[in-house]
């Protein structure tokens, strides 16, 4: 039975998942206005927007090093504004000279709370005992729809403007919420004997890396060219083309809402597995689309499948982790920038060598190859994560 304590860092965790799903949804979103005000031609944009990946990459890895030592919270507390700074910043950057750094500094601080929400995620749902990780990427989810939904409405004020008023609730939320989530000793658990805290075997991980870094080659895909595919390919018009985007989001928070009872009943491998059989599914629609209307429904269907993947790569990592130290995690989360990297140099150059039909075929293969990772998602033995409840058996 959680205790009110548990109960009160859970809601922090919501919390420090909505103000990063609005945080990057802020920045995202507005990629096309910093392309216009700053007259960037496309190459110059793709470099540009390559910064925050590969930074946030490395703010993942020294979030691992940072939270075995200090634990997420205080990590949370300090980079959490700091994104919410760097996008106000980037509204605000009067030239591409100092537009750079402030892409920087979002990278490193956006890869570092990605890393720290997801910790405190796990280190919740280890002390309720069951899956819950999927209702923190559910609200992501969510504030980020909202995130962008505000641009729409605001499209009228100053640039600035619309990026800095969300950033007003975000600073708010996280300082909120940094004080009641869970304190390094609630984080790590007892130490295995045998084990070295801090110091995980590469091997039971590889598999939740390799899926987590297949799920954003096709988010990568979905993101990047699902507006181009719409246009070019399908013949849409303006009305139309957004609408595939829309069914990717939509699915991924509907599937999302439910994911947790899903894996609490039928177990984390299974639900992956299913998620991998979907996205496959979604994908080759993508590819053989007749029309506008199919052409919707397979992206919504690459959202229902890919959408379960990283919430149980997360919390499959935090069962790895024996003393609760984050640095699996950090790990995983490092596989969410190489395949978003990989994902948009991969489909683009396909798309300029053949064609964009041809191009979705390379998420489509990675997809079905997430159905053969599914075992590694499988829960632990009490022995083999000091002694924790695994979250996801079935119950409830």
């Amino acid at each position: 039975m959680p205790s009110s304590r548990d109960r009160q860092a859970r809601l922090a965790t919501y919390a420090v998942y909505a103000v990063q799903g609005l945080s990057f949804a802020s920045l995202l979103i507005q990629v096309a206005a910093l392309q216009d005000k700053h007259e960037l031609d496309e190459g110059t944009l793709t470099l540009l927007l390559l910064i925050v990946p590969v930074f946030a990459g490395v703010g993942s890895v020294a979030a691992g090093a940072f939270s075995a030592r200090h634990g997420s919270r205080i990590l949370l507390r300090i980079a959490q504004p700091v994104v919410a700074a760097a996008v106000v910043l980037a509204g605000l950057a009067p030239s591409v000279p100092l537009l750079v750094p402030v892409l920087l500094l979002f990278g490193v601080a956006v890869g570092a709370v990605d890393a720290g929400i997801n910790m405190q995620g796990v280190a919740v749902e280890r002390r309720y005992g069951v899956q819950v990780l999927n209702g923190f990427h559910c609200v992501w989810s969510a504030f980020s729809m909202a995130g962008a939904l505000w641009a729409s409405v605001a499209a009228d004020l100053p640039l600035p403007l619309i990026m800095a008023i969300p950033m007003v609730f975000a600073l708010a939320g996280s300082l909120y919420a940094g004080r009641a989530l869970c304190a390094p000793d609630e984080e790590k658990v007892a130490a295995v004997p045998g084990t070295t805290p801090g110091r995980l075997p590469w091997r039971p991980i590889v598999p939740l890396c390799l899926a987590m870094g297949f799920l954003y080659v096709g988010d990568a895909a979905v993101s990047n060219f699902n507006t181009v595919f719409m246009k070019d390919v399908l013949a849409a018009g303006p009305r139309v083309i957004p609408l595939a985007y829309v069914a990717y989001q939509a699915t991924t928070l509907a599937v999302r809402l439910g994911g947790d009872l899903a894996v609490r009943r039928y177990g984390p491998a299974a639900i992956v597995r299913i998620g991998g059989v979907i996205a496959t599914a979604g994908f080759l629609g993508v590819v053989l689309a007749p029309n506008q209307p199919l052409g919707i429904v397979a992206f919504g269907l690459t959202g229902v499948g890919l959408s379960v993947v990283a919430p149980q790569s997360f919390s499959a990592a935090g069962r790895l982790d024996p003393s609760g130290t984050g640095v699996a995690i950090a790990r995983v989360n490092l596989f969410n920038y190489v395949g978003f990297i990989v994902g948009a140099a991969l489909v683009g150059g396909v798309a300029d060598a053949a064609d964009m039909r041809v191009a979705f075929a390379a998420p489509l293969v990675l997809a079905a190859t997430i159905i053969v990772l599914a075992p590694g998602f499988e829960p632990r033995s009490r022995a083999g994560h000091g002694g924790q409840p695994a979250p996801s058996t079935p119950s409830r």
